[in-house]
């Protein structure tokens, strides 16, 4: 296992290379740059010439990327251009905001999608399964910003029972357990709404797979042995048929990274999403370029985990 976890980071370093080459020439053909949202008529057009200079914006785009890989290799990500700051450094004081969000939708997607998808397999063509069926679809195909703005209609707005934006209430006091409600109060319905796509997949699968691992001998042999309906369904068929699900617990991550640029831009969530949503208005491409090469990292590392995850759920999978 080591010798395979090994094998594939060093194959992920040629990956990287070309991410990043890729991730510079589709920037380079974006129009414009982050100097023309800064232009007023008490610029001058010599001012503006010595603003690229000094970004480096009048060099050759070949010298632009390896000064970018220069900067990629020493940690920094490149810097903004309005102020300054090194990328990484944005990137990481917004992190932990989009941390909380994502795995906390992550936990919810799984928690409560593959015990549907159980149930669901398990009373097949009921109205329960059909009711689950009618849910993970609308999961699927309603828009987040759409969902989003209805859950704060109604929750916030007509109920006032969660606030409507924004990671913690102005004033409140964050120390405790206090803190802990304050935060948690703020998070629900941000996490419901990115968890939701998620976890209709995560039902589907689970549905699919189980229906299939009970049409398997070894189902009617352990039903045979006299055991238990629970412990046939979480024993027996759940374990084989979470195989095909390993494969969203993987992606999920990087998928939930992305979907959080709508979410957190439509509840205020002060993290990665809305700076890349800043950035991307302000033309700021440094950024835009150390967030797309962030979350291609989180695919990388999302395609690792599912692989390694099956050898834990499947034992004939071994890797050497």
């Amino acid at each position: 296992m080591r010798q395979y976890i090994i094998r594939r980071l060093l194959q992920a370093v040629p990956i990287l290379f070309g991410i990043t080459l890729l991730t510079f020439l589709i920037m380079q053909l974006a129009p414009g740059n982050p100097l023309q949202t800064m232009i007023d008529p008490t610029i001058s057009m010599e001012e503006i010439n010595m603003a690229e200079k000094k970004l480096g914006m009048d060099q050759p785009k070949i010298i632009q990327y390896f000064n970018w890989l220069r900067e990629i290799l020493t940690g920094n990500l490149g810097y903004s251009v309005k102020t300054g700051q090194p990328v990484a450094k944005l990137i990481g004081e917004r992190l932990p905001a989009t941390l909380l969000l994502t795995m906390s939708a992550f936990f919810i997607s799984f928690i409560i999608g593959v015990p549907l998808g159980v149930y669901s397999a398990t009373h097949k063509y009921s109205a329960g399964d059909y009711s689950m069926t009618f849910l993970a679809f609308l999961g699927i195909s309603i828009p987040n910003f759409f969902f989003g703005l209805g859950l704060i209609y109604v929750f916030a707005l007509k109920l006032g029972w969660l606030p409507t934006s924004g990671m913690a209430t102005i004033g409140a006091d964050l120390s405790g357990f206090n803190g802990v409600l304050v935060y948690a109060r703020h998070l629900v319905m941000p996490a419901i709404v990115l968890a939701l796509p998620n976890l209709a997949t995560v039902m589907r699968f689970t549905r699919s797979s189980m229906i299939e691992v009970l049409l398997h001998d070894f189902i009617r042999t352990a039903k045979a042995k006299g055991l238990t309906h629970r412990r046939v369904i979480y024993k027996h068929a759940l374990r084989n048929a979470l195989i095909p699900v390993v494969t969203i617990f993987g992606l999920s991550i990087p998928f939930l990274f992305g979907g959080a640029y709508i979410t957190e831009q439509v509840f205020n969530w002060p993290g990665m999403g809305s700076l890349g949503i800043q950035a991307i208005t302000a033309r700021e491409y440094p950024i835009v370029m150390g967030l797309n090469l962030f979350t291609s990292i989180l695919v990388l590392m999302g395609n690792l985990i599912a692989d390694i995850s099956y050898a834990f759920v499947d034992p004939r999978i071994r890797y050497s």
